[in-house]
């Protein structure tokens, strides 16, 4: 028998409250200061009551930094690390979790502690093995010996000398964000839950290893890859560190990138209506994303957390 307590029931609406309050304030003041002028922005106490200038705001902003273009790197980079990092992750899960080889645990352990090793860690090895993809191919014919092989029999010495940079590319922006350890490690939790019989139904009725995965892991997956796709869209939607090392050319900066660049700094007039209306503008494609896969969202999170 479940008792209702309505004392209980409205302190915890009270605290929802609060917390919308404190969550939402900041982002109404953004939007007020968005659409005010440049003098009435500095003033003090900022005005409560949003102005009118919030088209034109938005159409300087447009103008000054290239919004458009921006906003178009910031989509494309930030739906591929979300592809990436759930065809990896789902894959990765199915082959530890279903096929027995050796070295099993070692492996996902091995991915699992990945974890210790964000990108801001590893970001001069990363940076340079995105500058030069051929690297890895250069060392391992050093270490293996063939460019000597190939000397001794034809007194020709191999050399890889040709330099393949992703440097203001999309796939380098995006590669290096693409493994995720957490995702995983969630999806292998979640491919534990399904019985070992729907396995071997399938096996019995014939179907090869990827048909299982296509046809049963990923339909039961649905709302699993849906929460995980609108987190790791967030993620790279507002990735700052590696678009500010790995861009040098403005056309290839994210919309994050754009709005660093309109922060007032020095002498230059604080005109910071631009800065917060381009902040309000950069959140929107995000908060669309969130508002039409909610229903995913909030059924991906029941369902992992089951």
């Amino acid at each position: 028998m479940i008792e209702r307590a309505p004392w209980l029931d409205a302190a915890c609406h009270v605290v929802l409250v609060l917390a919308a309050l404190l969550t939402c304030v900041p982002l109404y003041y953004a939007v007020v200061a968005g659409s005010l002028t440049t003098e009435a922005v500095q003033r003090v106490p900022l005005p409560v009551i949003p102005g009118d200038a919030f088209l034109e705001n938005a159409r300087a902003v447009w103008a000054r930094i290239g919004l458009g273009r921006l906003l178009l790197n910031s989509a494309v980079v930030a739906i591929g690390i979300a592809l990436g990092k759930l065809a990896i992750s789902v894959l990765s899960a199915f082959a530890i979790t279903y096929f027995r080889f050796r070295f099993r645990q070692a492996a996902f352990w091995l991915i699992f502690l990945s974890l210790m090793l964000p990108v801001e860690v590893r970001i001069v090895p990363t940076f340079e093995a995105m500058t030069d993809v051929l690297m890895p191919v250069r060392l391992l014919v050093q270490l293996s010996g063939i460019d000597w092989a190939i000397q001794a029999m034809t007194g020709w010495r191999l050399e890889i000398s040709a330099d393949w940079s992703l440097l203001n590319s999309y796939p380098g922006l995006i590669f290096p964000l693409m493994a995720s350890a957490t995702a995983t490690f969630l999806f292998r939790q979640f491919f534990l839950t399904i019985p070992d019989e729907l396995c071997e139904a399938a096996r019995i009725d014939g179907a090869s290893p990827m048909r299982f995965f296509r046809d049963i892991l990923l339909p039961l997956s649905r709302p699993n890859l849906a929460a995980l796709g609108i987190i790791f869209f967030l993620f790279g939607w507002n990735q700052y560190l590696w678009p500010l090392l790995f861009t040098t050319e403005p056309s290839m900066a994210t919309v994050v990138i754009g709005i660093k660049q309109l922060v007032p700094h020095g002498d230059s007039i604080p005109a910071w209506n631009l800065t917060m209306n381009a902040a309000v503008l950069a959140m929107l494609p995000p908060v669309a994303v969130v508002l039409l896969l909610q229903r995913w969202f909030v059924k991906g999170l029941i369902e992992s957390g089951k």
